[in-house]
């Protein structure tokens, strides 16, 4: 534990320094958002904040690479270098973006061949453990394989992206998930089910420790924001977490608590990404439904409903945060203890109260 909270306390560090630096070459480069119809800013702000977080995690790599327990990570697969390659491919990609607004079409492909990347290294669902009826471990085939894991890392990548709407919102929403994601894979580790080396677990960590380190320049008000560089990153890094934690064969895991833990494997991801997961089916469902593109932008996301709601930026993100953290580490209880009907209960309590936070203007005025 020692060491995974060395390299999140690096990885945080070196993105919060990094960020002055990254924020004055945006502005010489013109890699600035400026003010829309749809935004919240008012004031042009410098985005590329993700490239502080890219060296913030490379750093943090690069030390776990000599620790001597976390350098067992690296010898046992070529995932982390893998990850670290595709999440600099994203992370160029998103700069380009962050700089020249690219269009939908060459963010897809360039979100496509990042993952492919990933996937020629083996980083791919190779197989998922099914908790119902005899069906057992499902071994998929390569083709299967390639095509599930590139769509799951595009879906996380804009997921992650759709909800970079307000100040500090995506930074936190992923270092709650990543910290969630975090205690999940370390518990498995520690109860026999993998190494305590395991790569998705030394990544949510440095991952963790980036999106904190950047949060102090990114919450309202935003001296910058991490643009698609940034967001990008996230999403894929958060899906090579869950790739690499639920692609590994969960019966090992049967004799702990019962079936329920082998369906939280495939639950996790899910629940830790719940926010940005329904945020984006939302997103495309209105849109398809009408008539336009699922990736034209609108003023109808989770956070901008709350905003007419009549919360103020900071609360909303707070909100958002709750329920966030909510589900995550909800999740994650459910995981670790037998008393999941206590754990179950806690989580519908809270929920109650999150839902009468969301409506506090309405109730406060009086309205339906």
């Amino acid at each position: 534990m020692r060491e995974y909270l060395l390299v999140l306390c690096i990885a945080g560090a070196v993105t919060y320094l990094a960020v002055p630096l990254v924020r004055v070459v945006a502005i010489r480069w013109g890699a600035m958002a400026k003010v829309r119809d749809r935004d919240v800013h008012a004031i042009p702000t410098p985005r590329l904040g993700g490239v502080a977080m890219y060296l913030g995690i490379a750093a943090a790599l690069m030390v776990a690479h000599v620790m001597p327990t976390l350098r067992r990570s690296f010898e046992q697969n070529s995932y982390t270098p893998a990850i670290l390659i595709a999440g600099g491919l994203i992370c160029a990609l998103g700069a380009a973006d962050d700089r020249w607004e690219l269009d939908s079409l060459t963010k897809l492909t360039g979100q496509i061949l990042a993952a492919g990347v990933m996937v020629i290294f083996g980083v791919q669902l190779l197989l998922i453990y099914i908790p119902f009826g005899n069906t057992g471990t499902i071994i998929l085939g390569r083709d299967e394989a390639v095509g599930l894991t590139v769509l799951f890392c595009v879906v996380t990548v804009n997921a992650i992206n759709f909800i970079d709407g307000l100040d500090g919102l995506a930074a936190g929403v992923s270092a709650i998930s990543a910290l969630a994601f975090f205690l999940y894979s370390y518990h498995l580790s520690q109860v026999g089910y993998g190494d305590v080396a395991f790569v998705p677990t030394l990544m949510s960590a440095v991952l963790a420790g980036a999106c904190l380190g950047f949060l102090p320049h990114n919450f309202s008000p935003a001296r910058i924001f991490m643009g698609d560089s940034g967001s990008m990153l996230i999403g894929l890094m958060l899906a090579a977490s869950a790739t690499t934690a639920t692609s590994a064969d969960s019966q090992g895991f049967q004799d702990l608590l019962g079936a329920f833990p082998l369906l939280l494997g495939l639950l996790i991801p899910l629940g830790v990404l719940a926010i940005p997961f329904v945020d984006l089916t939302m997103a495309v469902f209105r849109r398809v439904k009408a008539g336009r593109s699922p990736f034209s932008p609108d003023k109808m996301h989770l956070h901008h409903r709350l905003l007419e709601i009549g919360h103020s930026q900071r609360r909303a993100v707070l909100i958002i945060y709750f329920w966030a953290a909510l589900l995550g580490f909800g999740f994650v209880a459910m995981s670790v203890t037998k008393s999941l009907g206590t754990v179950a209960a806690g989580i519908g309590g809270l929920a109650v109260v999150a839902l009468l936070l969301m409506n506090l203007p309405r109730l406060r005025r009086g309205s339906p």
